[in-house]
């Protein structure tokens, strides 16, 4: 996309990009039904390595065995945590989800400090966690709160790798060559989940949009971002994504937390928050 065609400043263009991937978790959650989770995370992937190898057409020939040592095990990192991001929200609300998988970047964020100030960061991102846990059997499912940390954990390991892979490859041919690699290793999971087999032109029409809302249109607008926006600015704004991940999962699917559960958001968002405004530059 040419810059001219997306003339937007990046403030609202990183807060787009977070509205964009959460009514496509929506929009996921609407396909569980119907295809599964896995099913539901084989069309994103899939479709999503189709569009941006479309787009960037990387050269696989010509990728050296110091970057395949990367760009693999990032892009097999990429699919395994968009499938338990899947498998948690099959099993609990959006905003939890999203709240409990952002303590993977936040730990990897003040990991190694020895500040008083960060591990008060940790203690307060704990606190909303120990809110929501399950304590009781009539609370929250274990499982989806198990594959939400999962997905954190993932998440930080896919940082990781993507900031090594930035720097022996190309952005746009490492991400597509990535999906390629997160769409080989989850496919067989649609399949084996049987969701695939009940596609229907609707439903595949569906899982464009998810694909397009999830990683086309926001991987734009955040490298469009990334560009003009100092790092602490991006992040901050990132932080919000729990808070945008409530907003739009009760907008779109009527999932109402209770009080506890919204002291978690605001306790891990804050803690987000806090840790980048406080962290060395």
């Amino acid at each position: 996309m040419k810059n001219k065609e997306l003339n937007i400043p990046p403030v609202p263009a990183v807060l787009l990009a977070i509205i964009s991937v959460q009514c496509g978790a929506a929009i996921a959650k609407t396909l569980f039904p119907a295809i599964g989770a896995a099913g539901t995370a084989s069309i994103r992937i899939g479709v999503s390595a189709l569009i941006l190898l479309l787009a960037y057409r990387p050269n696989l020939k010509q990728v050296k065995p110091n970057q395949w040592k990367i760009v693999v095990p990032y892009g097999l990192c990429l699919g395994v945590m968009n499938l338990t991001f899947y498998l948690a929200i099959e099993r609990i609300p959006i905003g939890l989800a999203v709240t409990l998988e952002f303590v993977g970047p936040l730990l990897l964020a003040i990991i190694g400090s020895k500040r008083l100030i960060d591990y008060c960061w940790v203690l307060l991102a704990a606190t909303g966690i120990a809110l929501i846990a399950p304590w009781s059997n009539d609370t929250i499912d274990i499982v989806g709160v198990l594959f939400a940390l999962l997905a954190g954990a993932f998440w930080a390991t896919y940082i990781i790798l993507g900031g090594k892979v930035s720097k022996i490859m190309h952005g746009g041919q490492a991400v597509a060559t990535g999906m390629l690699f997160a769409s080989l290793l989850i496919l067989p999971f649609g399949f084996y989940e049987n969701g695939l087999a009940n596609l229907t032109p609707k439903l595949f029409g569906y899982g464009v949009a998810l694909a397009l809302l999830s990683s086309a249109i926001p991987f734009t607008l955040e490298m469009k971002a990334l560009g003009q926006l100092p790092p602490r600015t991006f992040s901050i704004l990132m932080s919000l994504e729990p808070a945008a991940a409530s907003i739009c999962a009760f907008l779109f699917l009527q999932e109402k937390l209770n009080f506890y559960e919204i002291l978690a958001v605001i306790c891990v968002v804050s803690a987000s928050v806090g840790a980048t405004l406080t962290a060395k530059r």
